[in-house]
């Protein structure tokens, strides 16, 4: 097993590694018969450039497809595909995770269409274990043109720094417009991590690529129909954490770093926090609760104050659907004064791409707890979790201030033509009215107003509740949400 972690991911060539970054790694091909006892071999003796098999990794055993660097650069031909392919359907058959290794120049070329219809056969079988096994992507190399779609189809990648993936290389990219850039520019894990979402995780190195992805099935079920696993530890389910009660600044535009609330409520304070680059005023991550695998998605007022925009709205959905897809309870934090506005970001689809959210919330059947921290207002209240959408409890801070609009705006609009004196008193006396969460206590709408200090035994106890809570799923072919 320690052999297992410890051996290293299948490099990439020299040509694909940034100036000044040393010497090219030793590589191997995987599965040697040093390792037969921990791996199965599937399809072993097929040429190609990818090797596949069953395999332990972090204690859970999963269906690994890996492919080999040295072997035209990790071209993949039709038998490459077909290998991938193969691999994601014993992943299905089996009920385990599938791990794509993915270190590939693309498509075949000396092959022509034949590769084409290989990557494209992969894809398809890699689509048919969405929503059934998790599927977990490692990038150590390159993955270019078409492989590199595959990633996108994951539900969570991994890269390390001298990886990088695009559809179309720089050449293409200056012939079309001019540009000259760099592959990492261009395509990076730098890139991706901050950019495009692609990256959930960085690595160091190959070695924590695979330690990574260990870390993320820590959390995750083997497949759909089961539950997440039970995670060991002392840490009392109800262990008080007065350290919350001076966490949110008396001042509304003060700011605080959400993790530090995350990890206060979870089990030893660790939290494992994915895209965390990407939109970086929503924090999604896995921790748990009293040994029960959670996940969090948490408005980040150090960033934007908070607000959603297109990319935050992108990631808080697709991580609501992943948690959902595997069983994983979802606690949402609110602290946010709205959507983030912007001609720009009307322009490219800020309605549209804000119903990603709300869709994935109001479609999820896992077990929901919002907890609102302080400032929840109008549309991303909303979307955030709230009772209107389906959560199953909601809780509030006594700082939490729940209405359609912060004091200043509303009063603004109420009384256009008072005196700014006017306008400071008006202001106080609709925060003192409106701005708490009693008033959506008094209504339903918030279950119940706690002491931050009891936050993790509230937190504890509603999953507890939860736990044994079912949903009839309604018949129809799949949803036709936005996109």
């Amino acid at each position: 097993m320690a052999e297992v972690l410890r051996s290293p991911v299948i490099g990439t060539d020299v040509g694909s590694r940034p100036p000044g970054s040393g010497e090219r790694r030793r590589s191997r091909v995987p599965f040697k018969e040093s390792e037969a006892s921990a791996t199965v071999p599937i399809r072993v003796h097929v040429p190609g450039s990818v090797r596949s098999g069953v395999r332990e990794l972090a204690g859970r055993t999963v269906v690994i497809a890996e492919s080999i660097s040295e072997h035209h650069r990790g071209a993949l031909t039709r038998t490459d595909g077909a290998t991938i392919a193969g691999a994601a359907r014993l992943a299905v058959d089996l009920h385990l995770p599938l791990v794509l290794v993915m270190s590939s120049s693309g498509s075949d070329i000396t092959e022509g269409i034949g590769a084409l219809h290989g990557w494209g056969e992969a894809a398809a079988a890699v689509v048919a274990c969405s929503g059934q096994v998790p599927v977990l992507a490692a990038v150590t190399g390159p993955a270019v043109s078409g492989p590199a779609l595959l990633l996108g189809l994951a539900d969570l990648s991994v890269m390390t720094p001298d990886a990088f993936a695009f559809l179309s290389g720089p050449d293409a990219v200056e012939g079309f417009t001019g540009i000259r850039v760099s592959l990492h520019d261009l395509g990076g894990a730098a890139m991706h991590a901050t950019s495009s979402g692609l990256c959930a995780l960085m690595a160091h190195d190959d070695t924590e690529v695979l330690d990574l992805i260990g870390a993320v099935l820590g959390y995750l079920p083997d497949h759909a129909d089961a539950e997440p696993p039970l995670r060991e530890g002392d840490d009392p389910p109800e262990r008080s954490v007065p350290e919350l009660r001076d966490m949110v600044p008396a001042s509304s535009t003060a700011s605080y770093d959400v993790r530090d609330v995350i990890s206060a409520i979870a089990d030893d304070g660790e939290i494992l926090e994915v895209r965390s680059m990407w939109a970086p005023q929503l924090v999604t991550a896995l921790t748990s609760v009293g040994g029960m695998a959670v996940g969090v998605v948490a408005n980040q007022p150090r960033s934007l104050a908070g607000t959603l925009d297109i990319p935050a709205s992108q990631k808080g959905g697709r991580f609501v659907r992943f948690c959902d897809a595997f069983n994983i309870p979802i606690l949402t934090l609110v602290d946010t004064p709205g959507f983030l506005p912007g001609k720009d970001l009307e322009w490219r689809g800020m309605i549209r791409h804000g119903a990603e959210l709300a869709f994935a919330y109001a479609e999820a059947t896992v077990p929901r707890v919002c907890l609102v921290l302080r400032k929840a207002y109008g549309g991303a209240y909303i979307v955030m979790d709230s009772k209107g959408i389906g959560n199953d409890i909601c809780l509030a801070w006594p700082s939490a201030q729940i209405a359609v609009m912060g004091e200043r705006g509303a009063v603004q609009i109420l009384h256009r033509g008072a005196s700014a004196e006017e306008l400071r008193r008006l202001e106080a006396i609709y925060a003192e009215d409106f701005l708490t969460p009693w008033v959506a206590a008094e209504r339903g709408f918030v279950d119940d107003v706690i002491d931050p200090a009891d936050t993790r035994t509230q937190v504890h106890r509603a999953f507890t509740l939860l736990a044994s809570r079912r949903e009839l799923l309604q018949h129809r072919k799949h949803d036709s949400g936005p996109l």
